[in-house]
C-alpha cells in the first residue's frame, strides 16, 4: 500500500512538472511572437493583438468551480444563506470568504481529514476498532472545527468592539456638541480611527449612502456585533431619533453606563481569580509542597520500620 502511495505521488508530481514546463515553454513562444510581431507592426499596419491564452487552472478546475457554486446555489435555500453571511459578518469575514467559500472549505476539510485519518492507521498498523475511532474522531473534528474556529473569531471581536466603545462615543459625543449632525459626527469619527467599531459604523454611513434609513443601517450594527453594550448604544440611538431626545446626552449617559458595566465585569473576574486558582493549587502546588516537607519524613519512617 505505501508503495502504491509512493508511485502515486511521484506520478501526480511528474505529470504536474511536465505540464508547469509546458505551459511556460507556450507562454515565453507567446511572448516572443508578440515582440516579433511589435516589429513587424512598426514597419506596416498594427494588427489586432491576441488574447491571452486560459492557464491550466482556468481550463480545467474553473469551469467545475462554476458548476459547483450554481449547484450550491440551487441546493441551499436563501435564508439559510443569509444566516450563513449574517455568522461571517459577525466573526469579521475571515479570509474574505462568502457563504460559498465557507461550504467549500468545510467540504474539503470532511473529506480530507477521514483520508488522513486513514493513511495515519495504515502507517501505524493500527487495529480496526481504533481506526474506526480515529476516522470518526477526524470527522467530527473536520465538522466541528469551521464552526469553532467562527465562534471564536466572532467573540474576539465582540471583545475588541467592547473595549473600543468608550472613547468612540466619547468622540462622537464632543463632535456632536461642536455642532456636528450625527452623521457627519459619525463620519469625523471613523475618519480618525480605526478598529471594529470603525469598520462597522462605516459599512453603516455606506449603507445610509445607499438608501437605506438611518433605523435600517444601525439595526445591520446591532446584528453583526454580539455585544449587549453595542446592542443597548444602538438601541438608544434609535429611541431618541424617534422621540426626539438630545442625542448629546443619550451619548454621555451611555459612556457612562459602559464604563460602569466594564468595572462591574472587571470585579466580577477579579471575585473569580481565587476560585479558579484553587485547582492549580490543589492538582499541581500542594502535591509538590506535601512532597518536599513530608517525603524524607516518610524515607526516615520507612527505614526505622
Amino acid at each position: 500500500m505505501e508503495v502504491l502511495l509512493f508511485v502515486l505521488t511521484m506520478t501526480l508530481f511528474t505529470i504536474g512538472v511536465v505540464l508547469y514546463s509546458k505551459e511556460r515553454k507556450e507562454k515565453h513562444n507567446r511572448r516572443r511572437a508578440w515582440v516579433i510581431d511589435e516589429g513587424e507592426q512598426g514597419k506596416g499596419e498594427q494588427e489586432p493583438v491576441k488574447e491571452k491564452a486560459p492557464s491550466l487552472f482556468q481550463r480545467l478546475f474553473a469551469p467545475k468551480l462554476k458548476q459547483f457554486r450554481k449547484s450550491f446555489r440551487r441546493n441551499i435555500s436563501q435564508a439559510k444563506e443569509q444566516e450563513l453571511e449574517l455568522k461571517l459578518l459577525r466573526a469579521g469575514s475571515p479570509f474574505g470568504m462568502s457563504p460559498f467559500e465557507y461550504r467549500l472549505v468545510q467540504l474539503i476539510l470532511v473529506i480530507s481529514f477521514p483520508f488522513i485519518a486513514v493513511g495515519l492507521s495504515i502507517v501505524g498498523n493500527v487495529s480496526f476498532g481504533r481506526s474506526l475511532f480515529i476516522i470518526i474522531l477526524a470527522f467530527a473534528f473536520a465538522v466541528y472545527l469551521p464552526y469553532a474556529y467562527l465562534k471564536w473569531k466572532t467573540a474576539v471581536r465582540s471583545e475588541r468592539a467592547i473595549k473600543e466603545l468608550p472613547d468612540f462615543i466619547d468622540l462622537l459625543a464632543v463632535s456632536m456638541e461642536a455642532g456636528l449632525g450625527f452623521d457627519s459626527a459619525l463620519s469625523k469619527v471613523i475618519s480618525k480611527q480605526e478598529g471594529v467599531l470603525a469598520s462597522e459604523f462605516r459599512r453603516c454611513l455606506e449603507e445610509l449612502k445607499l438608501g437605506k434609513t438611518r433605523k435600517e443601517a444601525l439595526a445591520g450594527v446591532r446584528e453583526r456585533l454580539e455585544a449587549d453594550d453595542i446592542k443597548l448604544l444602538v438601541g438608544s440611538v434609535i429611541q431618541a431619533e424617534q422621540l426626539g431626545v438630545g442625542m448629546v446626552q443619550i451619548l454621555r449617559v451611555q459612556s457612562e453606563e459602559v464604563r460602569q458595566r466594564r468595572k462591574q465585569r472587571a470585579e466580577e473576574a477579579a471575585m473569580k481569580a481565587p476560585i479558579k486558582m484553587m485547582f492549580p493549587l490543589v492538582l499541581f502546588i500542594f502535591p509538590t509542597i506535601f512532597i518536599v516537607l513530608l517525603g524524607p519524613a516518610v524515607i526516615q519512617i520507612l527505614e526505622v520500620f
